[in-house]
């Protein structure tokens, strides 16, 4: 089985909470037109990812009557969305990302695990993974930060994760690190990797959306900020990159690249010897 992915590269504006809405379902009417099974956006994509917004009124995980516009264009197309917004719960604020099926209630699926520098002092840390199957592939679920750690794209495949999805804000000087991650969680678990990128917005963000393949390849993506990306010099355009996801193409590179499956749960103690010398003379 396949499944047709869309992944936006978009600019929200900061706490027009409307306006990016109404801008998300345009995007998904856009993937629906490319035949796209499910639609990602970038991190905080409902309220823009500005200090000042997560500290205003957020949308409610209690009422998901705020989600009408992205679910009627779900109903309309029968794409799956999944979109990342800061989430007012009552007792704290989370970076989630929530599932918006056709004709089905809203899932509040995911909140990001972790947390980076200022967030902490808004956000409270997810406590679990989530993962859920679209044509036979599992999509698992994390936003930004969360694929600077090897371990957690590894427990989203030990749970049988295919795809990992990830939504992010890169700030100006970190596409290299952005794109050796991604390439590398593909690579390390054998699965797909599809990232979706703020642009532009009040810190510059880089853009970068795109997918990876199962041998941590860039299979397509949109244009994004050059190496080295200074702010200022040109935002980044927005756009919409397709691919099609095939489980044979899992299966395949996992067959072929043996770290998954021979890897070991269990390593042992670490052993040491204390501080060894060196025998080579220092001049003075």
């Amino acid at each position: 089985m396949t499944v047709r992915i869309a992944t936006v590269q978009a600019e929200a504006t900061p706490g027009d909470i409307a306006a990016n809405l109404s801008s998300a379902a345009t995007w998904i009417e856009r993937a629906a037109e490319r035949g796209a099974d499910v639609v990602v956006f970038p991190e905080a994509f409902t309220t823009g990812y500005d200090e000042s917004a997560f500290a205003g009124s957020l949308p409610s995980a209690d009422d998901p009557a705020w989600l009408a516009p992205v679910q009627r264009a779900v109903d309309g197309t029968g794409v799956v969305a999944i979109l990342n917004t800061a989430l007012d719960r009552v007792d704290r604020r989370t970076l989630t990302d929530v599932i918006v099926v056709p004709r089905e209630p809203p899932v509040m699926a995911y909140d990001k695990q972790h947390l980076y520098d200022s967030e902490r002092a808004v956000f409270a840390a997810g406590e679990g993974g989530f993962s859920f199957v679209v044509n036979d592939l599992r999509l698992a679920l994390s936003v930004c930060y969360d694929a600077n750690f090897p371990e957690h794209a590894a427990a989203a495949a030990a749970a049988g994760a295919d795809v990992y999805v990830n939504s992010g804000a890169y700030f100006p000087g970190g596409s290299h690190r952005r794109d050796v991650h991604y390439a590398a969680r593909a690579l390390d678990n054998g699965m797909y990797v599809v990232f979706s990128g703020l642009t532009g917005g009040s810190h510059d963000f880089i853009g970068g959306s795109a997918v990876f393949d199962p041998l941590g390849r860039r299979v397509t993506g949109v244009a994004a900020a050059t190496p080295g990306d200074t702010p200022a010099t040109s935002t980044p355009p927005e756009g919409l990159a397709i691919a099609d996801l095939d489980a044979a193409v899992v299966a395949a590179a996992r067959e072929h690249q043996r770290m998954w499956a021979d890897r070991r749960d269990d390593l042992g103690v670490p052993r040491t010897i204390g501080t060894v010398a060196s025998g080579a003379s220092v001049d003075a």
